[in-house]
């Protein structure tokens, strides 16, 4: 058997190098790999085999037929040779492995065949591969997105299994937006065959990459909290440039074949989510739809390793990129509504797992929470923002100068809405439906604010004073303010004339040791004595979605819990 197949392989050889068509049969090179695997007297074997495979490798990625399935299918069983029988004959396989990427993925990844033998290829020697080749996956993740994005429901699982190994030092930030992205990059393809008539994989994008001014313009609203403008927007438009050219700059980067760093801020543009609307029509094609689908377990399985995996750094650097992206998205409902929610749950799961970074990223933060609320997503953002500036006291007792400026745009955003709310309270129209959705929202944010107030001077003393300015206020403010906000701050206001209560109940689960009086509530399985009765009020108005508190009273003093109500029996 041996005999026969070196001879067949040798006469593949000779009609191989002296014809312009690739007639060699993969099938083959399998069955070479399977001898040179029997036994190490076979190592003469792959130093015989060797040198014609590259020369095989080299003819068909240089010729025309680095387009048709059977070469795809030969180079990746050639690859396979290369990354088992590499050490034998001293070959460094990561040439190969970038050219396969570059002269036949990218003209074949909508090839059915070849993307889903790509796929298993890459996850059989994922290890391998991350080991004696960790860059490369990461360089190529936005071809691997056009594969799984113009092929059919049989890769996810495919891909899925791919993607933790996708995500290196230098495409873990790039590789968010592209995810999210994913059925944006579905509608480039499906423009690009309806514009050009060309088969996708045929042209890929040459553009100038735009990373070293997406880094920089990203670490300095992170920690200064200013945005520098487009570059190219500037002065090439002028800062007016039409939908239509926007679009086409964020297609141009989508179908790019390889990680060139982050992208340009195409979302920024605020005529882009109509003009993805008018794109993508009424009716969505199969792709988009499946992409659409798709989409929300890939950024889980992204946020899941992000929180288990992802140091500080790098979060602080994703965050922020987060909150631009909350309401920056393709504008389909279902698909919206689920993607927002993801993004608030790991913005809330990045904050628990590293409180510090609610100082590191405050102005972002305050940003965030103080822009115009014109959107829900906006609104939603705001108001889990405030829930985390107090729940982590801005960052902890050491962030005192953090706390404080944080304390100062909630101050100043419960003002403003006292003042709209004061404006609005003598033309209130409850026969309107959007006015009443308007105000559920405001009502929803400032019960936020509220208590995000009274848990930041709970942590941080030096500003009780002024909580209690801002409380009183919205006490007072009964006529023109919803029931749910004036009496969670005149709850808050009579729990801070107990400072030891105050800090055992608005305080974290850790409670402060060096306050006298504090309770240690994450203590209270071990050294409890009693049963608390703590009970919820008759009340049930209002949105249950939202932390409602339970009040038990004793004596003069108030108990207050703040719990997450998510239905009533």
């Amino acid at each position: 058997m041996r005999n026969s197949v070196l001879s067949k392989f040798r006469s593949s050889v000779l009609v191989c190098e002296y014809s312009d068509d690739s007639s060699f049969d993969f099938d083959q090179v399998k069955n070479l790999h399977q001898l040179c695997s029997k036994g190490e007297q076979n190592g003469d074997l792959v130093g015989r085999v060797y040198p014609h495979l590259v020369k095989i490798f080299n003819r068909c990625t240089a010729s025309s037929s680095s387009q048709k399935t059977s070469t795809g299918l030969l180079l990746l069983a050639i690859l396979q040779f290369f990354l088992d029988f590499g050490e034998a004959v001293l070959h460094d396989a990561d040439p190969s492995l970038h050219t396969f990427f570059r002269s036949c993925l990218s003209r074949q990844y909508a090839d059915a065949t070849v993307a889903a033998a790509t796929l298993k290829f890459l996850n059989q020697n994922k290890a391998k591969l991350m080991i004696a080749h960790p860059a490369l996956l990461p360089q190529y993740f936005p071809l691997l997105l056009k594969v799984v994005a113009w092929g059919s429901s049989t890769l996810d699982k495919a891909f899925t299994d791919l993607l933790p190994a996708l995500m290196g030092v230098s495409s873990f930030l790039p590789l968010f937006p592209a995810l999210l992205d994913l059925p944006t990059l579905v509608l480039a393809l499906e423009n690009l065959q309806a514009s050009s008539g060309a088969a996708p994989g045929t042209t890929s994008g040459s553009k100038k990459s735009p990373a070293p001014e997406a880094l920089l313009a990203l670490m300095d609203e992170a920690y200064t909290g200013s945005i520098i403008s487009d570059m190219q927007g500037d002065a090439g438009t002028g800062g007016n440039g039409s939908a239509r050219d926007e679009t086409e700059a964020l297609f141009a980067d989508l179908l790019k074949d390889e990680n060139e760093g982050l992208a340009e801020r195409h979302w920024s543009f605020p005529g882009m989510a109509a003009a993805l609307q008018a794109l993508m029509g009424s009716s969505p094609s199969q792709r988009l739809q499946h992409a659409l689908t798709l989409t929300p377990s890939l950024l889980s399985i992204y946020f899941t390793i992000t929180l288990r995996d992802v140091n500080d750094s790098l979060l602080a650097a994703l965050l922020p990129i987060v909150f631009l992206r909350v309401d920056a998205m393709l504008p389909d409902p279902k698909f919206t509504l689920q993607a927002q929610k993801l993004l608030l749950e790991f913005v809330l799961a990045a904050f628990q797992k590293s409180p510090h970074l609610v100082a590191v990223l405050k102005k972002p933060i305050m940003d965030k929470i103080g822009q115009p609320h014109n959107t829900t997503a906006k609104t939603e953002l705001a108001l889990q923002l405030c829930w985390a500036v107090g729940e982590h006291g801005g960052g902890g007792l050491g962030y005192k100068d953090a706390a404080r400026e944080l304390f100062e745009t909630l101050e100043l955003l419960l003002y403003e809405n006292l003042a709209s709310s004061r404006m609005k309270g003598n033309s209130k129209r409850k026969d309107d439906s959007d006015f009443m959705g308007a105000a559920v929202s405001q009502s929803r944010l400032l019960c936020s604010v509220v208590t995000a107030i009274a848990k930041l001077a709970t942590c941080h003393r030096e500003l009780s004073p002024r909580a209690r300015v801002c409380l009183s206020k919205v006490a007072r403010s009964q006529q023109v303010l919803d029931r749910s906000v004036w009496r969670r701050a005149h709850d808050f206001l009579g729990l801070m004339h107990e400072p030891a209560m105050c800090s055992s109940i608005l305080g974290p689960p850790t409670g402060y040791p060096n306050r006298p009086g504090s309770v240690q509530w994450s203590e209270g399985g071990t050294k409890a004595v009693a049963s608390i009765p703590f009970y919820i009020l008759g009340e049930k108005e209002g949105n249950p979605n939202v932390h409602l508190p339970l009040l038990y009273r004793r004596r003069r003093y108030l108990f207050i819990v703040s719990v997450y109500v998510s239905s009533y029996a």
